[in-house]
């Protein structure tokens, strides 16, 4: 009996081990989140509430930049200077808080 409860014990401990390692992964998109960029006109920093910079990699050859208001998300031209300076902004401002 005492063989069976060690054996069932340690199945029980393998089955909970592998699904912590198989749940709560984070799924990887392998394709652009980005299908359209938004260029004109300037977003106010001030409407923007959170922005998520997404570098260039295998998943996707163009960095993507995710800005979300309380209208919804959008994504941006990585590439217009209204876009780069609201960037800047954006991180100067979570450096800020941050110290």
């Amino acid at each position: 009996m005492m063989k069976f409860t060690v054996t069932a014990f340690v199945f029980l401990i393998c089955t909970a081990a592998l699904l912590s390692t198989t749940e709560g992964k984070p799924r990887i998109s392998m394709r652009c989140q980005c299908i359209q960029t938004r260029s004109n006109p300037p977003i106010p920093s001030g409407r923007i509430l959170s922005l998520k910079v997404i570098p260039a990699g295998p998943q996707c050859k163009n960095e993507e930049i995710i800005a979300t208001t309380k209208r919804g998300t959008m994504c941006l031209n990585p590439s217009v200077d209204w876009v780069i300076s609201l960037k800047e902004e954006i991180n100067k401002r979570n450096v800020t808080k941050s110290n």
